[in-house]
C-alpha cells in the first residue's frame, strides 16, 4: 500500500496527511519541470552565444576590400618583344606595373620606407589578378585601364573597423601616413567593399586576404565520397547478416560487443590505424582524400552498423512471416521487404555518421592532411585538406585577418552539417512507416 492509501479514513477519503503527501509530490514535479526548462534555456543561451560569437567574427570574411587604380599595362614591361606568347606574359613583372600605378597616384612619396608602406596597401595576390586578366585578354597590353585590385589584409582590417585610428601609431599596424593615403583613396571612391567571391573560389594562401576554402571543400567532398562508398555497403550488409542470418552464439556476441565498443573509441585511434594500415602497409599517397576517406570509413562503420541494425530490428516480424508464408526465401524476404522498410532509418544513421566524419580533424591530422595545400585537388589521390583541418590551420595563424577567415569557414562547415542533418530528418519523415 502507498503512503496515500495509509492516510485515508474508513470512507476512503484522503486525510490531511494524504493531502500533504499529494502537495509534496505535485511540488516536486513542478520543481523537476522547472529544472528541465532551466536546463533547456541554459543550453539554448550557450548555443546562441556561440553562434553570435562565430557570426560576429566571421560575417566580415564574406566581404573584401578592393582598391581601384589606373593601371598602365606597359608593353615594355609585359611584352617588350611584342610576341603575345603565354610564356612571356606569365613571366612578366606585374608587380612593377602595380608599383608604377601607385607612384603615379602618389607622386609625393619618395623615401624607401614610405614607398614600401605604399606598395603594402595592395595585396601580393593582386599580381596574380593582373596576370590572369592579361592572359585572358592580351589586348590590355599598351592600354591604361581602371582596375580593381585586392587590398592588403591590414587595409582590409582597417576599413572593416578592426584596426582603430584612435590607437597610438606604434601600437597599430597601419601607420599615420598610410591612413592619410587610405583616406585620400576613399575620398576618390577608389576603395570599395565587395562580396568576397575569392573566399569560395580560391585555395589556401599565406596571405589572408586572398585565402579561400574551395580546396578544402573539394577535399572534404572527395573524402566523404570515399567514406560513403566504403562504409555504406559494408555497414548495411554487416547489419543485415548480424540481424537476419547470423547464428546466435558466442562468436556473434563477441562481434556485437566489439562493434558497440568501436563506436565509442576516440577518433584519433582510427587515425593511428589509418597510418599503420594505409600508409605504412599499403603505401597509399599521404595527405590524399583516398586515405582520409578509408580512415573515416573505419570510424563511421560502427555507427552505420548500429543504426542499420536498430532500423532492421524495428520492422515487425509479421512482415517477414507474411513473405515467408507466401513462398519467399529468407533472402527475398529480407531484401524485398525488410530492407526497403528499414531504409529510412539506415539512411538517417548513414547521414549522421557522415556528418560526424565531416567534422573530424584528429584522424586526418594523423595521416598528414594538415599540409599546406594551395592547388585545388583534381582527384582522390591528389594532396588535399578538408574544412576542419583548414579551420585548424587558420586558427593557428597569427594574422588578425585569419580570425575572420576561421569563423567564416566554421559558418560554412556548420551550414554543411545543418544541411546533412536536415536531410536525415526529411528522409526519415518521407519514408517512415508507422506500425
Amino acid at each position: 500500500m502507498t503512503d496515500i492509501q495509509n492516510q485515508t479514513n474508513k470512507a476512503g477519503w484522503p486525510t490531511n496527511g494524504a493531502n500533504k503527501i499529494l502537495a509534496k509530490r505535485h511540488r516536486t514535479e513542478r520543481n523537476f519541470r522547472r529544472l528541465g526548462l532551466t536546463a533547456i534555456l541554459i543550453a539554448m543561451a550557450l548555443l546562441a552565444t556561440l553562434l553570435v560569437s562565430i557570426v560576429g567574427k566571421g560575417y566580415s570574411a564574406f566581404i573584401q576590400t578592393t582598391i581601384t587604380l589606373d593601371i598602365n599595362f606597359e608593353q615594355e614591361i609585359l611584352d617588350p618583344k611584342d610576341t603575345r606568347s603565354p610564356e612571356t606574359l606569365k613571366a612578366a613583372s606585374y608587380g612593377s606595373v602595380i608599383r608604377n600605378a601607385l607612384r603615379t597616384e602618389f607622386p609625393e612619396v619618395k623615401s624607401r620606407i614610405e614607398l614600401r608602406r605604399l606598395f603594402g596597401l595592395i595585396s601580393k595576390g593582386a599580381v596574380q589578378e593582373l596576370r590572369n586578366a592579361v592572359l585572358a585578354n592580351p589586348k590590355l597590353i599598351g592600354t591604361t585601364r581602371a582596375f580593381e585590385l585586392t587590398a592588403s589584409d591590414d587595409v582590409d582590417m582597417f576599413i572593416k573597423g578592426y584596426i582603430s585610428r584612435d590607437v597610438v601609431e606604434q601600437d597599430r599596424r597601419i601607420k599615420n601616413n598610410e591612413i592619410v593615403w587610405i583616406d585620400r583613396l576613399q575620398n576618390q571612391n577608389a576603395i570599395q567593399t565587395r562580396f568576397n567571391t575569392r573566399f569560395f573560389t580560391g585555395g589556401d594562401s599565406r596571405e589572408p586576404e586572398v585565402a579561400g576554402i574551395l580546396g578544402a571543400m573539394v577535399g572534404s567532398l572527395y573524402t566523404l565520397f570515399i567514406t560513403f562508398i566504403i562504409s555504406f555497403p559494408i555497414g548495411v550488409m554487416s547489419a543485415i547478416y548480424l540481424e537476419e542470418f547470423a547464428p546466435k552464439n558466442k562468436l556473434t556476441d563477441v562481434i556485437e560487443v566489439n562493434i558497440n565498443n568501436l563506436a565509442a573509441v576516440p577518433s584519433i585511434v582510427f587515425g593511428l590505424l589509418g597510418v599503420a594500415l594505409f600508409l605504412n602497409v599499403a603505401h597509399l599517397p599521404r595527405s590524399a582524400p583516398l586515405v582520409g576517406g578509408l580512415t573515416l570509413a573505419l570510424m563511421t562503420l560502427p555507427t552505420i552498423i548500429i543504426a542499420a541494425r536498430a532500423s532492421i530490428r524495428a520492422v515487425p516480424g509479421s512482415i517477414r512471416n507474411a513473405a515467408l508464408g507466401l513462398g519467399a526465401s529468407k533472402q527475398q524476404a529480407v531484401f524485398h521487404h525488410v530492407l526497403p522498410l528499414s531504409l529510412p532509418g539506415i539512411l538517417t544513421g548513414t547521414i549522421i555518421g557522415l556528418s560526424q566524419a565531416l567534422g573530424e580533424t584528429a584522424p586526418l591530422l594523423m595521416i598528414g592532411m594538415v599540409a599546406f595545400i594551395v592547388d585545388i585537388p583534381g582527384g582522390v589521390t591528389d594532396p588535399a585538406t578538408v574544412l576542419p583541418v583548414q579551420i585548424f590551420l587558420w586558427a593557428d595563424s597569427p594574422e588578425r585577418a585569419f580570425v575572420e577567415k576561421t569563423s567564416g569557414a566554421i559558418m560554412v562547415l556548420l551550414s554543411f552539417l545543418v544541411f546533412m542533418n536536415a536531410a536525415a530528418v526529411l528522409l526519415r519523415k518521407k519514408f517512415e512507416q508507422r506500425w
